[in-house]
């Protein structure tokens, strides 16, 4: 059985009086994708951060790689647990290739200027994302998916074991989807984790894993290639969309 690299128990968080998540016990596998999935409101993007150290948990407990992660040196978690957020910005006015380069800060000494192998880092996540043609032009001159392309980058730059991310396939066209697709596979079979959460049900069901979210309750978790899977997508988006398999993946499309 694959062990647990982020483990959760009680984890509850609650806004203005009212309990947004309530997960009693959740283990993302380690080495595999699992994607995060559910209606609008299910509490996805809240989960992911309170798994990530980035929202104060009212109750709970979150361990990663076996340690609370509140336990965790702040420099220590950021070489171990990436981020990537939905529509983060940055100075308009910062280069490409500077803004890929924070990536690099949880491995650089204070006040340390960047080395050989952080400007390898760096020009090795540009390439795998495609963008390191525009590494010299500035975050404000382009467009909403190179700045998602960039970011993604950035992330990849950390080099962390656990990598977290929310919608990042937003702003993306269809090839650059596709590309994310192969990029997390590769980095699943160097034996990274990723965690993600996707509105993109037909590319959810290609992952390792799937985690169902609805009401801030996880209602499955499991093979995103099992019957169970499809089953409790079809429950908590109200039995609104069709599956069908084609060439050897599952796809979703309205009913």
């Amino acid at each position: 059985m694959t062990q647990a690299v982020l483990t959760a128990r009680d984890l509850q968080v609650t806004v203005q009086g009212r309990r947004i998540l309530d997960v009693p016990l959740l283990a993302v596998p380690g080495g595999r994708w699992t994607a995060v999935v559910g209606p609008n409101g299910a509490g996805k993007t809240t989960l992911l951060k309170a798994l990530a150290h980035l929202l104060p948990a009212g109750h709970g407990r979150v361990d990663l790689a076996g340690r609370p992660i509140q336990d965790w040196d702040a420099r220590a978690r950021a070489r171990t647990l990436a981020w990537l957020g939905q529509n983060e910005g940055g100075a308009e006015d910062l280069l490409a290739q500077d803004v890929v380069m924070l990536g690099r800060l949880p491995h650089q000494g204070w006040l340390g200027a960047p080395g050989a192998s952080d400007r390898a880092a760096v020009e090795q996540a540009m390439r795998q994302t495609q963008c390191w043609d525009w590494r010299a032009r500035p975050l404000g001159q382009l467009s909403g998916g190179e700045r998602q392309r960039v970011l993604l980058a950035r992330a990849l730059a950390v080099q962390a074991q656990v990598l977290l991310m929310d919608e990042p396939l937003a702003n993306l066209d269809a090839p650059h989807q596709a590309d994310w697709l192969l990029t997390v596979r590769a980095l699943v079979a160097a034996g990274r984790t990723v965690l993600s959460v996707l509105d993109e049900l037909a590319m959810a069901l290609q992952a390792d894993e799937l985690l169902v979210l609805a009401g801030g309750r996880v209602v499955h978790q499991g093979p995103a290639d099992q019957p169970a899977c499809r089953a409790a997508l079809g429950q908590v988006f109200e039995h609104r969309i069709a599956f069908h398999h084609v060439d050897g993946q599952w796809v979703t499309l309205p009913k």
